[in-house]
């Protein structure tokens, strides 16, 4: 059987599955029933000062007839008392050791402030600090969140006042709304953080109400942008995490690393591990389906560790991240095309559409009889590979992208660019060199 327990920075817990701190984890109650449906851990809602939440909160973008695709908040962190929640942390902590129970803070940058509010939240037996440098509204303006993310000398400065004092292990927690997400999680490892976690939410307008032209959510008539996550976020996500396990500097520190942005299934929980990440937050699922999700999460990832033979995560994490290469180490001469099985085709000839009006024309309808409708055919002779047909096919299965073995050697653009610096150049001499070496470009 699978071992899907971790030890996160001295942090363990039995599975990498953690609630992401936000509402899901806004009280002792919620952990306490998250613990009892099998979360392995919780980043409780972020604790600071005293502050006041609007309404509405959540705006969502829906597509067709999925629902919450994406959220959007203007919440800001925990509006309870502090008192409360330092107690409640505590009595989660002492009823449930085995889980991982981190907590989230954030307050003005100020070195007392910061030295006070970890003290606190290591009265509670909590196992580890979360820095919130990522929230995108509503504290930023304050100059919290985001607003330190943004400034690495802000991250590192912040993270060294609290490794002063801290005995727990720290979390820099990073914003997406950066240029390079590798300055501030350097500037966090500067600092002398024990681990990182991204993404927060992402700065965003979710959408206008065309009959009464207000912001979604609408707080009396005025709206703003707010913190952008769900399933949608997944693909910037796993971005952000690659850019960190391929940063040469981050790669050696060893730093480990909290995923979260998207994650909705198994399938998204395996790829963030496979980019390096060791533990998992999720939020904006948990938000949409309650706590039993990890039900799901947990025999999903176990069935496929059993599959695969992988009998712990680290069995299996951070494999594909050999596999990221820049654009100019890929090879020239690797060649694929699309092959439509006609016996799946339910010929509603998308594939058509799309590669005529949008790609590359290299798909034909063919009448095989008057009383037939049309089915799609490749000419492979032109199919460049591109894979939009693939992409935009109903049918499973239908549209296979097959290797097409070329016989020649393989070629990268930076091979091509130092060896033939004048064919990188010009596009005269590029064709030529094309038609001279038997590269397939359209």
């Amino acid at each position: 059987m699978a071992d899907l327990s971790i030890n996160f920075a001295g942090i363990k817990s039995p599975n990498p599955f953690w609630l992401a701190s936000a509402p899901p984890a806004n009280s002792g109650d919620q952990v306490h029933r998250a613990f009892e449906a099998g979360w392995g851990g919780a980043v409780w809602k972020t604790i600071g000062g005293p502050v006041l939440n609007v309404s509405n909160r959540y705006g969502a973008w829906h597509s067709g007839a999925q629902r919450m695709l994406a959220i959007n908040n203007i919440e800001l962190i925990s509006d309870r008392p502090l008192e409360i929640n330092l107690r409640e942390i505590r009595d989660v902590k002492r009823n449930w050791p085995g889980r991982a129970v981190i907590v989230s803070a954030m307050v003005e940058s100020k070195p007392a402030a910061w030295r006070t509010i970890v003290r606190q939240i290591e009265d509670t037996g909590a196992d580890g600090i979360e820095l919130n440098y990522g929230c995108p509204h509503g504290m930023s303006e304050r100059g919290m969140g985001a607003a330190v993310g943004q400034v690495p000398e802000y991250c590192q400065q912040i993270t060294a006042w609290v490794k002063e004092v801290s005995q727990l292990p720290v979390i820099v927690k990073l914003t997406p709304n950066v240029t390079n997400i590798v300055l501030p999680a350097r500037a966090a490892l500067a600092g002398g953080a024990d681990a990182l976690s991204l993404i927060n939410t992402v700065n965003s307008i979710i959408g206008i109400d065309l009959d009464t032209l207000e912001l979604s959510p609408s707080v009396g008539g005025k709206g703003g942008h707010g913190g952008y996550a769900g399933p949608a976020i997944k693909p910037i996500a796993l971005n952000l995490l690659a850019a960190l396990a391929t940063d040469p500097e981050l790669a050696k520190s060893n730093l480990p690393v909290s995923g979260m942005g998207g994650i909705a299934t198994w399938r998204d929980a395996a790829e963030f591990l496979l980019l390096g990440a060791t533990s998992l937050q999720v939020c904006t699922t948990v938000m949409h389906y309650g706590f039993r999700v990890v039900e799901d999460l947990i025999d999903g990832l176990s069935n496929w560790m059993n599959e695969k033979g992988f009998r712990t995560i680290a069995d299996f994490q951070g494999r594909s991240v050999p596999r990221l290469s820049d654009f100019g180490n890929f090879d020239l001469s690797f060649r694929v095309v699309a092959r439509i099985d006609q016996a799946r085709c339910i010929k509603c000839n998308l594939c058509y559409v799309a590669c005529h009006d949008t790609a590359h024309q290299c798909i034909d309808l063919i009448t095989a009889h008057p009383e037939h409708r049309p089915h799609p055919q490749v000419r492979e002779a032109d199919c460049v590979g591109c894979r939009l047909c693939y992409n935009v096919c109903p049918v499973e299965k239908c549209i296979e992208m097959v290797e097409v073995p070329s016989g020649r050697a393989p070629l990268t653009w930076a091979q091509l660019a130092q060896a033939e610096p004048a064919v990188a150049e010009d596009w005269e001499a590029m064709k030529k060199y094309r038609d001279r070496h038997g590269i397939h470009i359209h």
